[in-house]
């Protein structure tokens, strides 16, 4: 956001904060008034009073449509851009016309089916025909599969443009089956998939998608090639704690972004897993979290400009723990010495620190920047739970 709509937010949140404030609180207080004056056989003065308070402008109310729903907007929650309603009688029907819509459940003390009822009935009161971001955040229960479809397919009926769906399973494995029509829809330019079974029937068509985050998910190589031969403008691609491939071909030439966040088959038992990296035309890559497996081999980096290291190795090693790490390191650095700004993350930089001390240099054309802490992706919403008490 630029600095004028960060002003312009601002300056509109305030007016909303005032307005409701000055709303509640002037009631309050002319109320109190006019028990006072009619104690004192007035109860003329407070009549006035209260006349005078209801002819005032509602200068909020007063702004055009197009701004208030910029506003509502810009909430973190649905629940609370539904409870704007006691603002005024003109903001009472606005929400359900909101570009955006937000379901979090967090909190545990309600069940699961409640959360559930509340956004099948939010969906089925909203006007908006076209949808900017429809994101949901849950725990998943498989009694529920029907409605999470059909809350996806709404979403794709109103040609949504970005799409998140974070689902987690208490001490499970992903189950919850994607809807079919998700695969094919050209609506999407960014889309969050954690938590699902990812199993398209055809081919992928995502012909406006330019960022996918993937989390928890098993993938492999066909899978791979489908998304990105179905996603011809796709240029940022994250991978968080998704396995089941030995190999990331990045053929697709949009690309230019690749964040590979943690890797771990619980079916390798031996975790002895080798990873090619093959991606020729990417500008970034980040590899962090932790990494069970023996390595991770960089191929073709040729066009790569800034990389990022911040990862535990976990797993198979044929000589001892410490030497593979080194050796790993070692082969990323190298194979990236033309790129013009590495950062090293806190837990690399203990395995840098030991290369050091036995005598390795980094490549004078580096712009090195050690102990750099790369952000995470988060798994779930900052938004408060749509089921707390009021």
């Amino acid at each position: 956001m630029d600095t004028f709509s960060t002003f312009i937010f601002l300056v509109c949140i305030h007016l909303c904060l005032v307005y409701f404030l000055c709303n509640y609180w002037g009631k309050v207080f002319v109320a109190s008034m006019e028990i006072v004056v009619e104690g004192q056989n007035q109860p003329k003065i407070a009549l006035e009073t209260i006349k005078l308070y209801e002819m005032e402008d509602d200068r909020i109310s007063l702004l055009p449509n197009c701004l208030l729903l910029e506003i509502l907007s810009r909430l973190q929650c649905t629940k609370d851009v539904i409870r704007t309603g006691i603002l005024s009688t003109r903001w009472k029907h606005l929400w359900n016309s909101v570009p955006t819509l937000t379901f979090t459940y967090i909190d545990f003390n309600h069940p699961l089916s409640d959360f559930v009822s509340f956004v099948d009935k939010t969906l089925t009161q909203c006007h908006e025909l076209k949808l900017k971001k429809f994101g949901v955040y849950t725990c998943y229960d498989i009694e529920f599969e029907s409605q999470f479809n059909r809350w996806i397919r709404y979403a794709i009926s109103c040609n949504v443009e970005e799409l998140i769906l974070k689902l987690w399973y208490p001490g499970s494995k992903a189950e919850f089956q994607l809807d079919q029509s998700l695969y094919i829809s050209s609506c999407f330019i960014d889309l969050t998939l954690a938590g699902s079974v990812f199993n398209p029937m055809g081919m992928i068509s995502w012909k406006k998608l330019r960022s996918l985050y993937i989390s928890d998910v098993i993938l492999n190589e066909d899978l791979i090639e489908n998304i990105l031969s179905g996603s011809p403008l796709l240029e940022n691609l994250v991978l968080d704690d998704c396995y089941g491939f030995s190999r990331l071909d990045i053929t697709s030439k949009s690309v230019k972004n690749l964040m590979l966040v943690g890797y771990m088959d619980p079916d390798d038992d031996y975790a002895n897993n080798i990873m090619r990296i093959n991606a020729p035309d990417i500008l970034s890559l980040t590899i962090k979290g932790c990494l069970l497996m023996w390595k991770i081999l960089l191929l073709n980096m040729s066009s790569l400009v800034e990389a990022n290291f911040d990862y535990e190795k976990f797993g198979y090693y044929e000589t001892t723990s410490e030497e593979a790490e080194e050796d790993m390191l070692k082969g990323f650095i190298v194979n990236c010495r033309n790129v013009k700004e590495l950062k090293i993350g806190f837990f690399c930089s203990k395995v840098l620190a030991r290369l050091e001390a036995k005598g390795f240099v980094f490549p004078s054309n580096m712009n090195f920047q050690p102990y750099c802490c790369v952000p995470s992706p988060s798994l779930y919403s900052d938004s408060d739970s749509l089921l707390d008490s009021d």
